[in-house]
């Protein structure tokens, strides 16, 4: 794991893609919002939720299945506070592969922490690429293999906020500091796995992010 991955705040994105969005917009409007938001709906990844490349991923005992969250990881170089989105790429220092896991859970304003932030449930891919690599990161398609078959394609074409416009607009109400990490989003039919099972995430067209692979084993009492 690249050194500059763990040095910060690891943020996820919930309702960034447009199939993630259609799929709740209905609920929306219930209490006790009432609306749709309007800022990025955030959470964290706690650091006990970090599993290095090739690492297995322990899925607890109470549940039969994990949820399997492809993403694309902009790592922040330099400290981004209400930056525009025509230079918000600028701040980015490169990006990383991960594996978002949590357990199936029907939430989607406040992710609860006990279904998100479980021991290994972020997994790092094993290669950091440049922003001269990647010269747009909302070009790219993640592929989610599980035991080498393909069960999903997440195009990242479809987010609500580009990479850009989620750093303008997350650094308008807080400040990304040098190390911190920002998760691009998550599609909504996410696919499922069990223990015994291999996950494989790459980006067919981006051959410097390596492939994310790591094996899900039985919790050990």
């Amino acid at each position: 794991m690249n050194p500059v991955v763990a040095a910060g705040t690891v943020y996820g994105v919930l309702l960034n893609s447009e199939d993630e969005w259609s799929a709740w917009a209905a609920q929306m409007g219930e209490p006790p919002y009432k609306a749709a938001p309007q800022a990025p709906v955030l959470y964290i990844k706690t650091t006990n939720t970090w599993s290095a490349n090739g690492s297995a991923i322990a899925v607890p005992a109470r549940t039969p299945e994990v949820e399997i969250g492809a993403s694309l990881a902009l790592v922040i170089g330099r400290a981004a506070t209400q930056v525009r989105p025509e230079d918000a790429l600028r701040h980015v220092a490169g990006y990383v592969l991960v594996n978002d896991l949590s357990l199936p859970h029907a939430s989607y304003y406040r992710p609860p922490v006990k279904y998100k932030n479980l021991d290994g449930f972020l997994g790092i891919g094993p290669c950091f690429a440049s922003p001269e690599q990647i010269s747009d990161p909302n070009r790219l398609q993640l592929e989610v293999r599980i035991d080498g078959r393909l069960q999903q394609t997440a195009d990242l074409t479809r987010m609500r906020r580009p990479a850009a416009q989620l750093i303008a607009d997350v650094s308008e109400f807080m400040t990304l500091r040098h190390g911190d990490v920002l998760l691009l989003g998550l599609g909504a039919d996410r696919p499922r796995a069990r223990a015994g099972q291999r996950i494989e995430i790459r980006a067919p067209r981006v051959p410097a992010l390596g492939v994310l692979s790591h094996p899900l084993v039985e919790e050990v009492a």
